[in-house]
């Protein structure tokens, strides 16, 4: 937990430093989600940092909380995006972000956490929270033309991308075939990383560019990841790590390569 938990400080000081570089304004600038400027990134980010720790410490009220969210119409979204135009949002943010990794640091990595889907793992719940931050960190950068370099913090992001394939296929109700699919990526350090065993149904390429695909922040056209197999083909065409109803991606071009 304690290593986890520093990725995600280095996850989180990473996007400030982007923010901070964008001058002026920057909270303002629309992002490649329709609809959300960088405030409602970090909004969303804050809210749900806050929510985490009420599932760790209140877990009945992250019950009552949770399911008063999903009646709304809008999933709660409104609301929560409301907040973060009423406040100092990078103040909120800096503020749930502490006091959720320090809850975060004393936990059993066993232990189960309630949240929208399934309950998690603690060590997982962890590691999803990375991987929030640095999808919608990459709106971010899209959005401010700023500078993030890769690091090996992608190993969290990719393992929930090739743990997820299951629910991309749930999420649409679909079922997704017997067919194994070998994921071997080029981690920025250089190193491989691999799921699964040699097979015909395979995802190879850069790290990045997987992690780019799984979290719907480029469309798999404008990567340089190579797929083999129907298995492989239909996955990447779904793929999502995140929870909740399928996203809408990115279109082809949006973002070439």
């Amino acid at each position: 937990m304690i290593s986890v938990c520093a990725d995600l400080d280095d996850e989180t000081a990473a996007l400030r430093t982007v923010i901070d570089a964008g001058g002026a304004g920057a909270l303002e600038r629309p992002t490649p989600a329709e609809g959300w400027s960088v405030r409602d990134q970090i909004t969303h980010l804050a809210y749900f940092d806050r929510a985490a720790v009420t599932a760790v410490t209140e877990p009945e009220r992250f019950a009552a909380e949770s399911a008063a969210m999903m009646s709304d119409a809008s999933g709660g979204e409104d609301g929560i995006l409301a907040l973060g135009r009423q406040r100092d949002v990078l103040a909120w943010w800096r503020d749930e972000r502490a006091a959720m990794t320090e809850v975060f640091r004393r936990l059993d990595p066993r232990q189960r956490i309630p949240w929208y889907g399934p309950p998690m793992s603690a060590l997982s719940f962890a590691t999803a929270r990375l991987m929030e931050t640095w999808a919608h960190g990459q709106d971010v950068v899209d959005a401010l033309g700023g500078r993030r370099p890769a690091t090996d913090r992608l190993r969290h992001v990719a393992h929930i991308g090739v743990r997820a394939r299951p629910f991309s296929y749930a999420t649409r109700g679909l079922t997704a075939p017997d067919a194994e699919v070998y994921v071997a990526l080029t981690a920025p350090s250089g190193e491989t990383w691999e799921w699964g065993s040699p097979a015909e149904n395979r995802v190879t390429g850069p790290a990045l560019d997987f992690c780019l695909v799984v979290t719907q922040r480029r469309h798999v056209a404008d990567t340089s990841l190579v797929i083999e197999g129907p298995a492989a083909t239909e996955w990447m065409s779904v793929a999502q790590a995140f929870a909740g109803p399928p996203g809408p991606g990115r279109q082809p071009g949006q973002f070439p390569s």
